[in-house]
């Protein structure tokens, strides 16, 4: 909307030129030019001007009435906009690991929606090295990783698990070589690969007698919870309620527990888009409780 319907609007409230110029912070002839401008503009005559102020012509009449309306449906849409920028609204694009999408992801995602019913979702899962891919592609906003990251952009370290041998019958991890139980390992990124095989090597002098792979860590767990063999996961997978060992692995040298970091990245143009700003809130506030 031009500033020529809340000159109307104004003209037409206070019925004298003298007061309108003062509500519109004009001098008078800069009134009267903008009052003669406009009606040329119409092609008709808007006020009949006197010594006792102005009086609407009928042609003048209608006019008035559509600025009126003109300048209140502008004053709704401004309401509108400001609300909506209020209202945490547009779609929100995550790529994350599998492991943490199928195991800590879900309860975050629900209170997002829970709060913010209008914003729409869009979720990626795959290895940490296809996360990173998908920012660099555009096709999320921000990206859940695993491991050990040289993203370069803005980072948030989330929380970091320990890893657990686990097993129906292994108790202790002295036991591990003398097994002829299976290892069951699931194929992941080739960070979180090395970071077994450098634990292995250190502790065993030689490989597992028998192998398992398969292709996901939920089928890798649920092999192992049902006693076909034993599997190194992270406890991010598992709820306490499983039915068997869980030997924390360590570091021979120091016997620190092996942890797996779990970090928040993506572009600060990114983190400035209010739908990610509020899912970053709720995800640090889910981290803080397994800290």
């Amino acid at each position: 909307m031009s500033n020529e319907e809340m000159i109307i609007k104004v003209l037409a409230e206070e019925g004298n030129m003298r007061k309108a110029a003062e509500r519109l912070f004009l001098s008078q002839p800069a009134l009267s030019q903008r009052l003669q401008s406009i009606e040329k503009d119409w092609g008709q005559q808007l006020f009949v001007r006197s010594q006792k102020g102005l009086t609407p012509t009928p042609a003048g009449e209608l006019v008035i009435q559509y600025a009126k309306e003109a300048v209140m449906r502008r004053e709704e849409m401004v309401e509108q906009l400001h609300a909506l920028s209020e209202k945490v609204h547009g779609t929100l694009k995550i790529a994350c690991a599998s492991i943490i999408g199928q195991n800590w992801l879900p309860k975050v995602l629900k209170d997002f929606i829970t709060l913010y019913p209008e914003a729409k979702v869009q979720l990626i899962t795959g290895w940490s090295s296809e996360i990173v891919r998908a920012l660099y592609d555009g096709e999320a906003h921000i990206g859940i990783v695993r491991g050990q990251t040289d993203w370069k952009g803005p980072k948030i370290h989330l929380f970091k698990d320990t890893l657990y041998l686990v097993d129906k019958e292994i108790s202790s991890l002295e036991e591990v070589m003398m097994t002829e139980r299976p290892f069951i390992q699931f194929k992941s990124d080739s960070t979180y690969y090395e970071e077994i095989q450098q634990w292995w090597q250190k502790h065993f002098a030689s490989n597992p007698k028998r192998q398992i792979t398969v292709d996901q860590i939920e089928t890798c767990k649920q092999m192992a919870v049902n006693g076909i063999g034993y599997a190194i996961l992270p406890s991010i997978t598992l709820t306490g309620s499983e039915a068997v060992h869980t030997m924390p692995l360590t570091n021979s040298e120091e016997e620190l527990e092996l942890t797996r970091d779990t970090w928040l990245i993506g572009y600060e143009s990114s983190f400035q888009l209010r739908q990610v700003e509020a899912f970053v809130d709720i995800v640090k506030k889910h981290a803080t409780l397994l800290s």
